[in-house]
């Protein structure tokens, strides 16, 4: 067939809901929802995720393979993936290591992640760091990126990046 648009990537990937884990270690992955069931009453329950000794989970989401994912780092970035750049996992395996996926500096960690499903609106970013510094910023701020991620706070020397929450 003759085709008049360019065809862009994202309309060939089905949009299908997600679960989404990030363990403390930094290894995430995706599993698709509908792996996981309801449980009914006296169930033993199913393992969601096998992970190394002094590991756990720090962060369970949902959220569309096509949502946008704000990762945000100690050292004040911010770096954006879709939702289907995620590697999908079986439901018991660890994931990808985070370093694999997003350009990060040496010593720097995943201080929180953030599902959007878009940058309208007037939704905003709250951010604490360490050191007691608070910032809100419009969302819309950070729908345009370069490949290494953005600076989403500028932190004085020995500060970092703590906490960061959609408003």
């Amino acid at each position: 067939q003759d085709i008049e648009d360019e065809i862009d990537i994202e309309d060939l990937i089905e949009e299908e809901q997600c679960v989404f884990t990030l363990s403390h270690a930094g290894y995430i992955k995706r599993v698709p929802a509908s792996t996981y069931r309801a449980q009914k009453r006296g169930g033993r329950g199913v393992t969601g995720q096998s992970f190394k000794e002094e590991d756990f989970a720090e962060s369970v989401f949902s959220a569309s393979t096509h949502d946008y994912i704000l990762f945000f780092t100690s050292l004040g970035k911010v770096h954006r993936k879709k939702g289907y750049q995620i590697p999908e996992a079986g439901r018991t395996a660890k994931g990808t290591n985070i370093v694999n996926i997003l350009e990060l500096d040496p010593g720097e960690k995943l201080t929180a992640v953030i599902q959007i499903d878009g940058f309208g609106g007037d939704r905003c970013l709250t951010m604490a760091t360490l050191h007691g510094v608070v910032k809100r910023t419009l969302l819309s701020e950070f729908e345009y990126q370069r490949r290494g991620g953005k600076i989403a706070i500028n932190l004085d020397e020995g500060d970092e990046l703590i906490f960061v929450a959609c408003t």
